[in-house]
């Protein structure tokens, strides 16, 4: 499963017509991504054909949020879900950097039938095979995108491979993203047993969120995705 970041409906379609199987919708990357407006996102999900899950991420701040961000995070839930996206990017950490449960809770509330990834948050979290735990109690949420902690995701093969035998025995499973290349990945799915990445910068032109999609790039990570599986 080759997932992309999209932060515009030309990003999208680019990314659909190379080979993506999924998008993560977003916007201010420089921000490490947030909720992108309804606007874009009904556009998308219009725009497009394989499934689009939207972050919903309401500052940059942190991980830690009060009832007023909540209270947003939850009508954007519900303003993404009436579009028909196909799923949902969260995460919500204690002042301890633990998964905040309840107001996971709270916002798992409003999410529907749609798909669930608990977002790299993840990746400020200490006890990382600890919070798989916690996080797999909730059947809404199908994944977590993670590097497997702070280095990026192909520095961090043995802890990815943790976290994925670990997963093997929940519902949820390992999405692998940050600093994800094309030179590494058969190496690294090779090592973790990875079954689904993550691609953002190293897609693009001169691999800059500055510039547009490299389709090529994609067909090409997608080629590589289908020898590994053969």
């Amino acid at each position: 499963m080759l997932e992309i970041i999209a932060t515009s409906l030309a990003d999208a379609i680019a990314a659909e017509r190379s080979g993506a199987d999924r998008l993560e919708l977003c916007t201010a990357l420089s921000e490490g991504g947030l909720t992108p407006s309804l606007g874009l996102v009904e556009a998308v999900v219009e725009g497009v054909d394989i499934p689009v899950h939207v972050i919903v991420r309401p500052h940059s701040r942190t991980f830690h949020y009060n009832d007023n961000d909540l209270a947003v995070m939850q009508a954007d839930i519900r303003h993404v879900k009436r579009v028909g996206a196909s799923g949902v990017v969260i995460g919500a950490l204690s002042v301890d950097n633990k998964v905040n449960t309840e107001a996971l809770s709270r916002l798992l509330e409003e999410v529907g039938g749609m798909s669930v990834t608990f977002h790299r948050a993840f990746d400020e979290i200490k006890n990382q095979l600890e919070a798989l735990e916690v996080i797999a109690r909730f059947p809404q949420i199908q994944r977590i995108l993670t590097s497997g902690g702070q280095a990026p995701a192909p520095e961090a093969a043995e802890q990815l491979k943790k976290l994925v035998d670990k997963s093997k025995n929940t519902s949820v499973g390992i999405l692998a993203g940050n600093g994800m290349n094309p030179e590494t990945l058969s190496s690294l799915v090779s090592a973790t047993g990875l079954e689904e990445v993550h691609f953002g910068s190293a897609v693009r032109i001169n691999r800059s969120f500055r510039y547009p999609i490299d389709e090529a790039a994609i067909t090409a990570i997608k080629r590589k995705l289908h020898m590994l599986v053969k």
